[in-house]
């Protein structure tokens, strides 16, 4: 082991290595922030330049001899620091290199030519996808997308883990997820979502409210809803984007953005409640010296954990009772044709099929995601061409839904995440389903209903309690010992289906 630098710890000499790479990582989130809401479509060609230069460094700089020996000599000092020594501190340190070590390997083995690869094809999927979305035109975007089945293919090959395709490349954002469990999490979703869709047919819903209002009005709306829900606008900024999404670009910068909808007049609003969720976990991530931010500790347990908490302010929150009890005189007075709460609360909660999955209620949004997972499967391990992918789309939200895509836009090209090759995060969204109602059944019993701190107004309990019991864990856990340690017991199925159905049958006996 090198000799270490005066005054400094090889544990302080990795933390320095590390802020500094998370400094470059930073550029190229700000980068991706620019691309996805004020960049000109021209520069996108000049972009990918600038993002493929960035992850060649990144990945030079995270798979150096010199980072390893720096791994290995903050382990060495901590086995001799922690000699006879216990305490989360202890732990903490030896999770924090575990998964240091993890990462190391996995960026040692991959080719720099096919970092840089995926970085440039990242950025032409995006611009594509954009374009192709817009005259809805699948063969456009269909060469894009065959390279980068092909590129991630190539970079789980390289991987070489012990698991499939599919698997691997769903591990940065569902680590120790096997496709196994998944499949044993989504059973009872199969079988009884599309049973509870069935029961919708004898009460029909419109799919679409008969009322808009003007962007500007929804934009106030939403700046009210941020205010009420505490926010500090000297850490957070708002945007709009094609795809709305949550990003932090360092410590004290969190950026939300989101889209209005025409015929839509309360998509921006939820979109806006769902991703100020994704901020308030990411805002209240573990901060302590051996966690903060560069460490891997000080980051987001998985996307499922980060998605259960975007939808426990969409869904809990915003689309519950007690909320439209609150609001809807707001929005009479913004324009909309509301007589009562219940109509807000209705509107809010359509349970009707459509074809888009942000727009989605609770009861359909599981069946998109089904199909997204079972056709990224397809693509990545079932030999399925890509020039099939429209077609068997439409196929498959006829038979689970009941409705088929009028075009391309509204169905395979919808959303954002195949265009930058994202293979395995759409399950995290319905993961998220999951782990959101088994950590609100937990929350009920430790501090009451959820409904019951919205009708009072006051969210700060909610959120003390959220920000006791797991924004803090990071990446302590994985999101399966996370639901347990605050739950009591296992990840399942049941916590979500029975609120679905509870909210269902309040919603019929409302509407009859």
């Amino acid at each position: 082991m090198k000799p270490m630098a005066a005054g400094k710890t090889a544990w302080d000499r990795l933390g320095a290595h590390l802020q500094e790479t998370q400094v470059m990582d930073s550029i190229t989130r700000t980068l991706y922030w620019d691309q996805n809401t004020r960049m000109p479509s021209g520069g996108a060609a000049w972009r990918g330049e600038q993002l493929a230069l960035l992850a060649r460094q990144l990945h030079a700089r995270q798979s150096s001899e010199r980072y390893a020996e720096l791994i290995a000599e903050a382990r060495q000092e901590w086995r001799i620091r922690c000699q006879g020594v216990d305490g989360p501190d202890v732990s903490g340190q030896a999770r924090n290199l575990d998964l240091l070590e993890q990462d190391l390997r996995r960026q040692q083995a991959l080719d720099p030519d096919l970092v840089s690869a995926l970085a440039t094809a990242k950025s032409q999927g995006y611009d594509l996808w954009q374009q192709a979305r817009s005259a809805s035109d699948f063969p456009l975007f269909a060469p894009a997308l065959r390279r980068m089945v092909g590129l991630r293919q190539e970079q789980a090959r390289q991987l070489a883990e012990p698991r499939s395709c599919w698997e691997t490349l769903a591990q940065p954002f569902e680590p120790d997820l096997t496709l196994q469990r998944l499949q044993e999490l989504f059973a009872p979703l199969r079988s009884r979502l599309p049973a509870l869709l069935e029961q919708l047919k004898g009460s029909p819903r419109p799919t679409s409210l008969s009322w808009d209002l003007p962007s500007s009005t929804q934009q106030q709306l939403c700046d009210q809803l941020l205010i009420d829900w505490g926010r500090d606008k000297a850490i957070t900024c708002v945007a709009a984007s094609p795809h709305p999404f949550s990003i932090t670009l360092g410590p004290r910068d969190f950026r939300i953005t989101t889209r209005v909808v025409a015929g839509q007049p309360l998509s921006c609003f939820l979109a806006t409640a769902h991703e100020w969720g994704h901020s308030l976990y990411e805002q209240g991530l573990p901060t302590s010296s051996h966690q903060w931010f560069a460490w891997p500790l000080g980051q987001a347990t998985s996307m499922a954990v980060h998605e259960s908490q975007s939808l426990f302010w969409e869904n809990r929150v915003a689309r519950s009772q007690p909320f439209s009890e609150l609001w809807w005189e707001r929005f009479a007075a913004a324009g909309a044709p509301l007589t009562s709460s219940a109509d807000l609360w209705k509107a809010m909660n359509p349970m009707a099929p459509g074809c888009n999955r942000v727009e989605a209620d609770e009861l359909s949004y599981g069946l998109h995601i089904l199909v997204r997972t079972d056709l990224e499967l397809a693509l990545l391990e079932g030999g399925l061409p890509v020039e099939d992918l429209p077609g068997e789309w439409n196929r498959r939200y006829q038979e689970l839904l009941g409705v088929t895509p009028a075009d391309d836009a509204q169905g395979c090209l919808q959303d954002v995440h195949w265009s930058e090759g994202l293979f395995g995060y759409f399950p995290s969204y319905l993961l998220g389903h999951l782990i959101s109602a088994q950590l609100s059944e937990a929350m009920q019993t430790a501090i009451g209903s959820p409904e019951e701190h919205v009708r009072r107004g006051d969210l700060s309990v909610m959120l003390g309690w959220l920000r006791e019991n797991v924004h803090p864990i990071g990446r302590a856990l994985n999101a399966e010992q996370l639901v347990e340690q605050v739950s009591g017991r296992s990840l399942s199925s049941a916590p979500f289906l029975n609120y679905l159905e509870a909210k269902l049958e309040r919603l019929f006996s409302a509407s009859a």
